[in-house]
């Protein structure tokens, strides 16, 4: 199938998905949102076509992952199990992409930044403070999360010094939209409700930037 097809068909079910999380019809998510990531994996392997990288099954994973916790997460509202599995599931992914982005800063011979690591622990401690107050039994959890994503953050904004600047630039933008993400959902369930924020979680977390 074409990419440009398959970015089409991903945009209208991101976009359905997110309509259906508007109008509060769980027919219209329960029918979406699991399709979500298996296109993202056909638009990448798409993309990959004819192309040699020892490190495509670790996208694979990850984005296996990232279903896995889609799924889970559909049934967060029926028992609390369902969002502490879905949180595991999305920091599996995190930890592969934390595979995925080392191995390539090695490869790359990438020097560690400090400024990256002192920029990205500000914001986590910042959000834990914040969050913290609020979380209750859920403070470990998110806490862990927390710090697997950010740790995932800083790997990623590594690669803005890889030797392929628009692969860099790319591998940045999924990053920071999946952290956007997590941020907003996060703020919404623990803090207070925000307007729109089942658009913006959906639309920052599925954007095909990876």
């Amino acid at each position: 199938m074409k990419i440009k097809i398959l970015i089409v068909v991903f945009l209208v079910t991101l976009a359905a998905d997110i309509l259906g999380a508007e109008v509060n019809n769980e027919a219209i998510q329960f029918a979406t949102k699991p399709l979500l990531m298996p296109l993202l994996a056909l638009l990448f392997l798409s993309a990959m076509r004819g192309k040699k990288c020892r490190l495509s099954f670790l996208v694979l994973l990850a984005l296996f992952f990232s279903w896995l916790g889609d799924v889970l997460l559909m049934f967060q509202g029926k028992q609390s199990v369902f969002f502490l599995s879905g949180l595991s599931a999305f920091l599996l992914a995190h930890v592969v992409y934390i595979i995925f982005f080392h191995k390539i800063r090695i490869a790359e011979s990438v020097m560690s930044r400090w400024w990256i690591l002192l920029m990205v622990a500000a914001y986590y401690t910042g959000l834990i403070i914040w969050f913290s107050p609020y979380l209750g039994e859920m403070k470990l959890p998110v806490r862990i999360y927390g710090l697997v994503i950010s740790f995932m953050l800083m790997m990623a904004l590594h690669m803005l010094y890889l030797s392929n600047k628009k692969a860099g630039v790319l591998f940045v933008t999924g990053a920071v939209l999946f952290v956007i993400s997590d941020s907003i959902l996060a703020i919404n369930k623990f803090y207070k409700p925000l307007w729109g924020a089942s658009a913006w979680i959906m639309i920052t977390y599925g954007w095909p930037s990876y």
